[in-house]
C-alpha cells in the first residue's frame, strides 16, 4: 500500500488527530500555567533563604528605631506582628510594625514628613509611590523592608508608620495564639 494510501486511512486520520489535540491541549496547559504563576508572582515560589521568627522581628524593629531617631519622632508607640503574606494565617509570614507619633498642626505637616524623607533618603531608603488612600502620605524601601507613614485618619495630631519586612519566615504558625505585641520600649528615645 502507498504512503499516501495508509496517511488517508480512518485510523492513521484519527492517529494524527489524537496526537495533534494531545500537543494542543499541554501547550495551553503550559501557557495557562505559566500566565497564573505570573499573576501570582513569587508568592508561589518556594522561600530560598527563609528567616527565624527572631530574624523576622529584627528585620523590622531595626529600621523602626532607625527611623525613629533619624525622623526625631516624639511621642511613638509601636506594635509588632508576624502577618501571614499569603491569607490570614498560612505561611510565609513577615514582621510588621504599626508605630504611631505626633505630627505637628495639619499645614506644617507636608514639611515635617518632608525632613523624615531626607534623614530616610540620606541613610539609603529610596522613595517610591506615594500609599493610597493617604493623601500626603510616604513610602520607602530598602533591604526587603518597606516604610510607609501618614498622617492618621482618626486622630489630626498623630501619624501612622507601617513597616512591612520580607515574606521568608516559613515556620507554622496557624496554629499560634497571636496578636500585636507591644514593641515600644524595644525603641530608642
Amino acid at each position: 500500500m502507498p504512503a499516501a494510501t495508509v496517511l488517508r486511512s480512518r485510523p492513521a486520520v484519527l492517529l494524527i488527530a489524537a496526537a495533534l489535540s494531545v500537543s494542543l491541549i499541554l501547550g495551553s496547559s503550559f501557557l495557562a500555567l505559566h500566565h497564573f504563576r505570573d499573576l501570582r508572582g513569587a508568592a508561589v515560589d518556594p522561600v530560598a533563604q527563609p528567616l527565624s521568627d527572631e530574624q523576622s522581628r529584627a528585620q523590622v524593629l531595626g529600621p523602626a528605631g532607625e527611623v525613629v531617631v533619624a525622623g526625631k519622632l516624639k511621642s511613638v508607640s509601636a506594635s509588632y506582628l508576624l502577618m501571614s503574606c499569603t491569607n490570614a494565617d498560612e505561611p510565609p509570614y513577615q514582621g510588621a510594625i504599626y508605630l504611631n507619633f505626633d505630627v505637628p498642626d495639619v499645614l506644617a505637616t507636608p514639611k515635617y514628613f518632608d525632613a523624615i524623607a531626607t534623614a530616610m533618603t540620606a541613610r539609603g531608603w529610596t522613595e517610591g509611590l506615594p500609599p493610597n488612600r493617604h493623601p500626603g502620605g510616604r513610602t520607602f524601601t530598602r533591604d526587603g523592608v518597606t516604610v510607609i507613614y501618614f498622617r492618621n485618619d482618626d486622630r489630626s495630631n498623630r501619624a501612622t508608620m507601617q513597616i512591612y519586612g520580607e515574606c521568608r519566615n516559613v515556620t507554622d504558625h496557624r496554629r499560634d495564639t497571636t496578636g500585636w505585641v507591644d514593641v515600644t520600649a524595644a525603641l530608642p528615645r
